[in-house]
């Protein structure tokens, strides 16, 4: 029996100008947004898509993931609905709609996909009162670069019909190929959903030794571990991997079902939001501990009886440890990348190695093309996001098989290991506060009148009294970074004073909100002396967080009484 082709149809809209990408090729906005708004979620689907020329459009194959939160099966139905229409040959779809951002970059690196979608609002809560994302991966398996961005925005504003098959439907929980015969197309469309874990599992048995690690956690030496998932992606992924394939228990594995709302709890693994975590590590039972995002990006990592390892001195321990990996035993070690707020623990460890730091603005994209001219091994940011050039993102679980392989090889706790580490290369003290949800216009002037305040001539060799400490400026900017592949520069990324004892003061307004603003301060100060390794870091930065409020003004204009969230 024949089946009777699907309609393809073109619905006419109209443009929205508030649809231009944050860094990486992805739209953030409020869930209402895109479920109430008339043809919201379309209309950046049409202009993403539009965004690839015909030519490497028709045919082509791209991957579709989501975090599980809510909207997105709408989401993915409508994704499908349009590729189908504008001449995508092939979409592969996880199981359920669930992949995590690192398994989308997987796939798409693996089967050769033109690109893949990401459902994901990262770290931010979901929930119909949450928000919701679209993110775009290009052929590498990495975010979108700016180029592509902006072609997306510019189709958007003038935007006035899209192409779609509304009668098209996936059943997303049924493993294997559809088939779908549409109108006025000589070869059928096809859906494949695959199973979320076993690509991206089978990546990482080819980068660790996983008898070490199952040794590590079923040995006669064994630790336990406990892990959260936090209600997002990563709750398959911890379960398959750490608990089936390599032997922790069951119960070391909390709050693993993918929920729309997180548990109503915003899904980002730092010691404001990982309470449950933190209140189990501190009890002293665990050996170690870990945390997930949302769409399995970003991490972090604790130690027994609570010990906190910041990102950036996380970074600089992996770099120092990448003998224990036999990838990198194989491939080698050919420079480092950081983000400019990350502290530069990771460049005293590369100094020590003789291999390159590469500093540069906020955002993964900007290591991508690091990674594929083979410059760079290992990249990280502050803000928990650590990888390397196995895939084009940052990629939680991989950095915790990491510091499970390092604990596996060097028989110490985490405690020992992050000690031991500041001995020989010192401690970096380092701090970020949030200042969340700031009307724009307050923050975008706080940032200009202190731009022009740090880069006049006046300010450079200042000198600031705080209590018995002095800090003398040695040089300020506003950082711009050159692509030293491409030449591409980039400019205003962040303001930053650095003293003459190498402390810093970094500031800069977070692209990733919409309606609100986010301005972050990054303090960090370098404590070479061991036996001042044991202090308080929000003790040792008061004086250059001092200096921050008073050269901002930031309470005094925004009528706060400190940060929102402090890490």
């Amino acid at each position: 029996m024949e089946r009777t082709p699907i309609p393809v149809l073109t619905v006419q809209t109209a443009p929205y100008e508030d649809q231009r990408p944050t860094g990486g090729g992805g739209l953030r906005r409020p869930t209402a947004l895109f479920e109430g708004q008339r043809n919201y979620l379309p209309n950046f689907v049409q202009s993403l898509l539009s965004s690839v020329d015909l030519r490497d459009r028709q045919g082509c194959t791209m991957v579709v993931g989501s975090d599980g939160r809510y909207f997105s099966n709408t989401a993915i139905e409508i994704i499908v609905q349009m590729a189908a229409a504008n001449g995508i040959g092939r979409l592969v779809i996880g199981q359920n709609g669930i992949l995590s951002t690192p398994a989308v970059s997987c796939i798409i690196r693996k089967i050769k996909a033109a690109g893949g979608i990401i459902l994901t609002a990262s770290h931010s809560p979901g929930g119909p009162g949450g928000e919701f994302g679209v993110k775009f991966e290009v052929a590498n398996g990495g975010p979108a670069p700016d180029i592509v961005s902006d072609k997306i925005y510019q189709i958007s504003k003038t935007l006035e019909e899209y192409a779609i098959c509304p009668d098209l439907r996936v059943d997303l929980s049924r493993l294997g190929r559809q088939e779908f015969d549409l109108e006025n197309k000589f070869k059928p469309f096809r859906v494949e959903i695959v199973d979320s874990v076993d690509i991206y599992l089978n990546l990482l048995r080819s980068i660790f030794d996983f008898n070490a690690i199952r040794n590590l956690l079923t040995g006669p030496n064994q630790i336990k571990i406990r892990i959260d998932a936090m209600n997002g992606v990563m709750g398959p992924y911890v379960r398959r991997i750490l608990c089936d394939e390599l032997g922790a228990p069951a119960n070391s594995a909390i709050n693993c079902i993918p929920l729309e709302d997180f548990g109503g709890q915003p899904p980002d693994p730092n010691l404001t939001y990982a309470t449950a975590l933190l209140e189990a590590m501190r009890g002293g039972e665990y050996g170690f501990g870990a945390a997930f995002d949302a769409d399995g990006d970003r991490y972090m990592i604790l130690g027994q009886n609570g010990f906190f390892v910041n990102a950036s001195d996380s970074l600089a321990i992996i770099a120092a440890n990448l003998s224990c990996i036999p990838y990198f035993c194989q491939m080698g070690v050919r420079g480092f990348g950081r983000s400019m707020p990350t502290s530069t623990a990771l460049d005293k460890v590369a100094k020590v190695m003789k291999v390159p730091v590469y500093e540069t603005p906020a955002g993964w994209r900007y290591f991508s093309n690091l990674m594929d001219s083979g410059r760079c091994s290992l990249c990280g940011e502050e803000s928990f996001g650590t990888g390397s050039d196995h895939l084009r993102e940052k990629d939680g679980l991989w950095a915790v098989l990491v510091w499970l392989s390092i604990l596996a090889a060097r028989k110490q706790s985490v405690e020992e290991i992050v000690r031991d580490h500041w001995a020989k290369f010192g401690r970096h003290y380092y701090c970020r506060f949030d200042y969340e949800a700031l009307e724009p216009r307050t923050a975008y002037f706080i940032m200009r009148d202190l731009e022009a305040l740090i880069t006049d001539k006046s300010f450079s060799h200042q000198q600031f009294a705080v209590g018995s400490s002095i800090y003398s400026v040695e040089r300020t900017d506003s950082f711009e970074y050159v692509d030293p592949v491409d030449g591409t520069v980039t400019k205003r990324q962040g303001l930053r004073i650095i003293f003459s004892d190498a402390s810093r003061l970094i500031f800069r307004m977070s692209a990733s909100s919409h309606v609100r603003a986010t301005l972050r301060i990054y303090a960090e100060s370098y404590e070479k002396d061991p036996s001042q390794h044991n202090k308080e870091p929000q003790a040792v930065l008061s004086p250059l967080i001092a200096i921050a409020l008073k050269i901002s003004q930031i309470h005094e204009r925004t009528g706060r009484k400190g940060p929102t969230v402090i890490t």
